[in-house]
Parts: C-alpha cells; structure tokens; sequence
C-alpha cells in the first residue's frame, strides 16, 4: 500500500507539472501574437500621418492635370509632391503653382508661390518630389489648397489670367469664377531654328 501510495503521489505531481508546463506554453505563444501586430500597426499609423492631404483647384483647360496632392514630412520642412498627367501633344518642362492656408472661416493664406522645373512627355503621367523645402505651423481646422497658375512647354507657356482672384474666389466657396487660360509662344525656351535669306530679283525691264 506504501508503494501505491508513492506511485500515485509521483503521477500526480508529474500531470500536474505537465499541465503548468502546457499551460505556460499557451500563454507565452499569445504574449508572442498579442505584441507582434502592436509594433505593427504603431509603425503603420506613423506612415500615415507623415503627408498632409492637399486640396487641387483644377483649372480645366490647362494641358496639365493634378491628379493627386500632399505634403511629405521630413527634418527640414515639408516637401510638395504632386502626380501629374499630360494631355497634351508636346513635352512639359515646368509649372508655377500657389499654395494656400484657408482657416475654419475660410479665410485664405498664401503660403507659398513657386516655379519648378521637370519633365513629363506627351500624354504621360509622373508623380513628383519637389527638392525645395517649406515651413509653416499647422492649426486645427485648416485645409491646404494648391493651383497650377502656368504651364510651361519648349514651345508655349499657358497662363492663368487673374488666378490669384480666382484661387480666392474658390477658397471663399464661391466656385462661380471659372479660370480663363492663355497660351502664348515661348520665345525663350524655343528651339532655334535657322534663318532662311531669300534673295529678292528686281524686275528685269523688257
């Protein structure tokens, strides 16, 4: 009876030491699974809140289309990346835009106006990463807004006539004022062609 009664004491402790030892091993296997997505989705939230969203002022008869808009974050500032589509049958090699502050009463702000130079060929689509830097303090209740007020091609420059009014205008909520675009010859950026002299005959008297 001795003897039984050891034995049994020694299953029993074995059981128990089994169990505690299945049981340790399922609350470590989901300490590994509870933390794992955690670091996860902290890196994805990060990635996601590092670029502003950038409302785009279409004008319609622009030969250059902003699909899409932001500013990417960075050490010195936030950087304007645009993606770009060209309906035209020439090569584009710049644009002037105007980028606004409107507050919550809708209150415009220029924040800055500038002209960056790239390229984009016919009928063709690129997404772009200006190398110039800008600073502001950020609000609550703030939208940005971005225009393109001129395109530039080797052979022409399309103009926003009175973009300024009319950024304003949209920036106040009025979306009655409909950009009027001209398109001029680039004497600048054309390429050279050369001179053709023609040699003028006097008339020969019979």
């Amino acid at each position: 009876m001795l003897r039984f009664a050891v034995l049994t004491t020694i299953g029993l402790l074995f059981v128990s030491t089994g169990e505690f030892s299945r049981l340790g091993a399922r609350a470590q296997g989901r300490s590994v699974t509870f933390f794992a997505p955690l670091r996860l989705g902290g890196k994805t939230d990060f990635n996601q809140t590092s670029d502003l969203a950038v409302e785009v002022f279409q004008v319609l008869d622009l030969p250059l289309t902003v699909h899409e808009a932001s500013l990417v974050k960075s050490e010195r500032g936030y950087f304007v990346k645009l993606e770009l589509g060209n309906s035209s049958e020439v090569k584009l090699v710049g644009l002037r835009y105007s980028l606004l502050i409107i507050d919550s009463k809708n209150q415009p702000q220029p924040l800055v106006n500038r002209t960056e130079g790239f390229a984009v060929a016919p009928y063709a689509t690129k997404t772009l990463t200006f190398k110039t830097s800008l600073r502001f303090k950020q609000k609550g209740g703030e939208r940005l807004v971005l225009m393109v007020e001129q395109v530039i091609s080797r052979e022409w420059i399309w103009e926003v006539v009175k973009a300024k009014d009319a950024l304003d205008a949209y920036a106040r909520g009025d979306y009655s004022v409909m950009p009027v675009v001209l398109r001029v010859a680039n004497s600048v950026d054309a390429p050279h062609t050369p001179g053709v002299i023609y040699r003028l005959r006097r008339n020969e008297e019979y």
